[in-house]
This record gives C-alpha cells, structure tokens and sequence, in this order.
C-alpha cells in the first residue's frame, strides 16, 4: 500500500527551493502539462516517474526556464522566474538550477578541466587561466569524492566517470537545484553505484535533486519521496519506504500493468549460429555457444563484460583474433558488415541517438535504409513504396507519429528504438542482434518491444537480446547466457531464469 506523501505537496512554498503552482502548458494539438503543481526542498532527492510523454521533459523545461507556463508560476529560491527566452533560463541558472542530460556533451579530446568549464573558460589579462581552471575543477570532482586529475583527457574515461564529470561541472558556480536525468541509463549496476553514491554526497551538501530514472531499485537507495507523473498531470507523491512497485506502475500506466507470463518456447531444432571458441582481446576469451531458429538467446553481465564486442564480431563490424563462425552450417571465415547483412542478419547499437538513428531523417528515411532496393523501381527510389513500406512497418510495430516522413528524432525513445528494430523487419532479416534495445526507455515502451521481440521469435527469426538490466530478461528471453571473464560462465534457460541467480552469476567475483 502506497503511503502518499501529498501532504508534503500541499504545503506552503516556503521552505521549498523550488516551485510550480498551477502550471499549464501546451503545444499544438498536445496538452503537455496540467495544473501542475511540484515542490522540492534542500538536501532532498526527489524521483521523478512516469512513461515518455507523461510530461517530465515539460516540468524540467519550466525549471530551468526553457519554457514560460501558459498559466501558473515557476518559483527558485522563493522568487518567480519572469521574462521569455534565453533571459528567463539565464535567471534560473543565477539562482542555482543545473541539470545534467540523459546525452553527455563532453569533448573527448579535451581535459576534465576544460570540459568542466566549456564555453566559460576563465582568462586572466586575456589569457587562458589554465591553473585556476584546473584548481575550481579539481574542488569540484573533490566534493564527488573523486581523485581524477583534472588536466587527464576525457577520452580515457570509464563510462562512469564521464557520467561524474557531468555531475562536477554542474557543481560549479554554488548550484541550488540539480536536476539528473536518466544518468545511469548507460551504465551497469557496479558503475552505477558511483554515480548514485555522488547523488548522495550532493544532497548531504543541501542542494536538492530531482532525479529521473526507470530504475526503481535505484530510486529506492537514494530518494526519499518520488513524483509520478500520467498524461501532463501530477498523480501523486509517494513516500518510497512504503511503496509497492506495482502501485507505482499502476499510477504511471492508470491501469493494473498486466503480470508477465513466462516465456513459452517456441524456438526449433535447426541451428542458425554457431559460435565456437570466439576470442577477441582484451574482452572475450574463448566463446561458444548457438543460437536455434525462433529463439530469443539472452546474454548478461557487468558493463565492459564484452557483451558489444560478442555482437559486432558476429556482425563482422569488429575483427576477431581467433574462433570460428558458423551460419547455418557453413563456416564464414572473417565475416564482413555486408556479407552478414546478406546472409540475413540485423544488428541494433547500443547507443541509438548515436549511431542507430538519422535524427533529422525522417521516420521513413531511417525505416528503409537497410533495403533501398525494396523501395526502388527500375533503379530509383519509389515515395510510394517507401511510404508504404514505412506504413506497414508503424502499424506492426505499433510506432506512434504524425506522419510516415516525421524526423525521427522528434519521437520519443521508445518509438525511436521501435523504427531501429522495424528497419531489419523491413530488410527481412532472420537473425537479429540486439543490443540494449529497451534503454532508456519507459515501461509500458518496453513492453511493447518484448512483444514484438516474441513475436518475431514466434515467425522463425532469431533473436541475440543483449541487456544490462536483468530484471527484463525473464520476461523475453527462452534462454541467457551469463558473459564474465571473457568467457560464458553459466546458462538459465525459461521458465527457470531467475533474476537473482543471474544477478549473482554476472558479479561473481567481482
């Protein structure tokens, strides 16, 4: 039973760093935020839940100023924000809102210093003033607990470390207000405890947080009260202590989410893949294992366990020291890109915005890039079949946009990472590689690609289904191998892959 926290909600301003009474906002043909009403105090974490769509990126936007409310009022430090445009965000960033985006903006080639200090760079008598930059730099990364020296490139970063260097430089400058968002989505478990444990250091300092995440058990180390948000609205504030997961996802869907079955198996006897003695240093060892027609083959273990370097030597876009690779009983010795997409396989990137999408292409362009030839006549790229190849491919999987030709980078993350899946339904493609493809993504999104995946495991495709979070793997997958040290370690197989016992098999050892 949820024990709500609204009278917390429903208390006077004062004493709140931040503040929205009654804000309204909406775009054309989309009421994006509702009455709203939001409150956070110094020192305090505050989760902020709810489905792509259900309104955060509008609350944030009011926050820090990139958007002005149709009605109501937007309050930092006991003083309503005023004006439009960049003055209006210049006034919330003087009174101390920072906020760290889900896309990291770090130049790589560049120190933590510089980074740290990108685009305000400080100068004495005209000059660069590289030893008070690094010595402001060097307090920041301090106060995470850090001991990175600032002048060491961003390029040689863990993906963690990136994440903190984020975190650091928005501590510059005496913030009041730190808003994260989704700031482990990339990350492990192991990694993700650094960032978490920076969270922590940050609110001990008595700046509040509003941290944006789909990880309840990430929420529940660090937050003491979370904010659910559904269609614009605010529906309430829960204590987490007494919060029951399912209640939560009940507030963000407005319905009882429906309880996963176990997978049923469907898959077949005919092996399509075959994977034996696969090496590739320094992160795999000596792999092996094979894939059947119709099955969904999961693969777990900790960031930096291999798991990419497993899928982009099967896709031929990595080159392998040593193994064999087999598809459909014939040995392919050093596959290439294009010989694999021949041979009908369909390979999903972990990082989508960066290399699984065209974000000012359009929905149709970025559907039909895998098979051009589908869509051509005589030599020519045919509108006609491209709408409707990009038709069929947003009624199959259910892909809501305006239009066929809508730039794909206006879609929410779900939607987005649909089109990427729908490019290789689109290509034909029997094998499908994927990987980490519900990141960052919200729940009712995520189901949504289980049940394509399942059922183009039920059609006979075949399925590698790479994730960091453990917890989904039952729900999609008939089997998942556990990748540590370099080798695969031990195997669950549906309706027995119990997350706990997979959880333990990635970090033995560790």
């Amino acid at each position: 039973m949820i024990q709500s926290a609204n009278a917390r909600q429903n208390d006077p301003v004062g004493g709140a760093i931040a503040a929205l009474e009654g804000c309204t906002k909406r775009y054309p043909g989309v009421l994006a935020l509702d009455n709203a009403s939001f409150r956070v105090a110094p020192g305090e974490v505050r989760a902020l839940l709810g489905k792509n769509g259900a309104g955060k990126s509008t609350l944030i936007r009011m926050l820090t100023g990139a958007e002005v409310p149709d009605s109501g009022t937007v309050s930092i430090d006991g003083v309503a924000l005023s004006g439009s445009g960049s003055a209006r965000a210049q006034e919330a960033f003087v009174r101390g809102v920072r906020v760290v985006y889900q896309e990291l903006s770090l130049v790589p080639g560049m120190s933590i210093a510089e980074n740290l200090f990108l685009g305000r760079w400080p100068r004495r008598a005209g000059i660069l003033d590289y030893a008070g930059m690094e010595a402001e730099a060097r307090d920041a990364m301090q106060r995470l607990g850090l001991d990175m020296p600032p002048s060491d490139p961003v390029a040689g970063l863990s993906p963690a470390e990136r994440q903190l260097v984020e975190i650091a430089r928005v501590l510059l400058g005496k913030p009041k207000l730190v808003i994260l968002d989704e700031p482990t989505s990339s990350l492990a478990a192991a990694e993700a405890e650094k960032v978490m444990a920076a969270v922590k250091r940050i609110a001990a300092d008595g700046i509040a947080v509003i941290y944006i995440s789909h990880r309840m058990n990430e929420i529940r180390q660090i937050a003491r009260s979370a904010t659910v948000m559904r269609d614009g609205r605010i529906i309430d504030t829960v204590d987490v202590a007494g919060a029951d997961t399912r209640e939560i996802v009940r507030l963000m869907l407005g319905s009882e989410a429906a309880q996963a079955a176990a997978v049923e198996t469907k898959a077949r006897d005919k092996v399509v893949l075959d994977i034996s003695g696969l090496a590739l240093a320094p992160k795999l060892a000596c792999v092996s294992f094979q894939l059947r027609q119709g099955e969904v083959l999961g693969i777990a273990g900790l960031l930096g366990a291999g798991r990419t370097e497993l899928l982009q030597a099967i896709m031929g876009v990595r080159a392998y020291d040593s193994g064999t690779i087999c598809v459909d009983g014939i040995d392919i010795r050093r596959p290439g890109y294009r010989a694999m997409l021949n041979r009908g396989f369909g390979y999903t990137p972990e990082s989508r915005k960066e290399e699984g999408i065209v974000p000012l292409l359009g929905v149709d362009e970025n559907t039909v890039a895998t098979d051009f030839a589908a869509v051509s006549r005589r030599g020519i790229l045919s509108a006609r079949r491209i709408a409707e190849a990009t038709r069929d491919v947003i009624a199959r999987l259910h892909v809501k946009t305006a239009a066929t030709d809508t730039p794909i980078g206006t879609l929410s993350g779900g939607n987005q990472q649909k089109v990427v899946i729908g490019r290789w339904v689109h290509a034909g493609s029997r094998v499908l590689l994927l990987d980490e493809p519900t990141r960052g993504v919200d729940v009712e999104a995520k189901a949504q690609i289980y049940a394509i995946i399942r059922q183009l495991a039920a059609e006979g495709r075949s399925v590698i289904f790479v994730s960091s979070e453990i917890e989904e793997l039952p729900l999609v997958c008939d089997r998942v191998l556990v990748l540590r040290e370099g080798r695969l370690m031990e195997e669950f197989t549906s309706p027995n892959i119990d997350q706990d016992a997979v959880m333990a098999a990635c970090i033995a050892g560790h």
